[in-house]
């Protein structure tokens, strides 16, 4: 049974991402989570509440990329990285496209920085920024319509965002896409690609080069660039 005193990180939100944790509670989005995890008895909301602010344990000053997806994975996979799993068993099919687009740009014998098979922490380590537009779903149904809460959220991460220049942000599929109009163009590389589920990745995602442009522009901004 899911325990009813479930709290929000609340500072760590302000501490790392300014003043993220009073938006929550000042906007009523705070008190809808936890309804939303209090009226879940068996328990199928995705990913679990300790792993749903995950991403946002990187501070804002230290992100360097944004990989923006569009939800969870409807699996025990998620927690809270987008892409990421959580189990190195049946690897999301988007995630073995992203490795193997990883290959495609630096090589066959490339061996990703990643933990396990299938765990993207040590990305997040080096400043990027794995989120998607929203942040929960129901196991089982990918955009489940109870969870469509999160846009004013994400739009004041993008605020947040916009303080931090010369970002890399990769939008991975049309509803990543549609964020770009709050992206300063001008002071950000923006990389657009299909989505890397199977149902779009050939269509352009294994020929993109997204992760050796990211770190080109990185290098050109004398920035580290990712080991991924």
């Amino acid at each position: 049974m899911l325990d009813s005193n479930l709290t929000l990180p609340i500072s760590q939100l302000n501490a790392n991402w300014d003043g993220l944790g009073d938006y929550l509670l000042a906007s009523g989005l705070g008190e809808k989570i936890l309804t939303l995890y209090q009226n879940d008895p068996q328990e199928q909301i995705r990913p679990k509440f300790n792993d749903l602010f995950n991403a946002f344990t990187l501070p804002l000053p230290q992100v360097k990329v944004v990989i923006l997806g569009q939800d969870p994975y409807p699996s025990d996979h998620a927690h809270g990285l987008a892409f990421s799993s959580a189990l190195d068993e049946q690897v999301p099919k988007s995630l073995v496209n992203i490795i193997t687009t990883l290959k495609c740009d630096f090589g066959q014998d490339y061996q990703p920085n990643i933990l396990g098979v299938a765990n993207l922490s040590p990305w997040v380590s080096q400043g990027v920024f794995l989120l998607n537009t929203r942040l929960t779903v129901n196991k089982g149904e990918p955009l489940s319509k109870e969870h469509d809460i999160w846009d004013d959220f994400i739009n004041q991460v993008f605020l947040r965002l916009a303080k931090v220049d010369h970002l890399v942000y990769l939008l991975w599929g049309k509803y990543a896409q549609d964020y770009s109009q709050r992206i300063d163009a001008n002071k950000n590389c923006i990389i657009k690609t299909v989505h890397p589920s199977p149902l779009s990745a050939y269509r352009g995602f294994f020929s993109s080069q997204c992760f050796k442009h990211t770190n080109a522009y990185l290098e050109s901004q004398g920035k580290t660039p990712i080991k991924w």
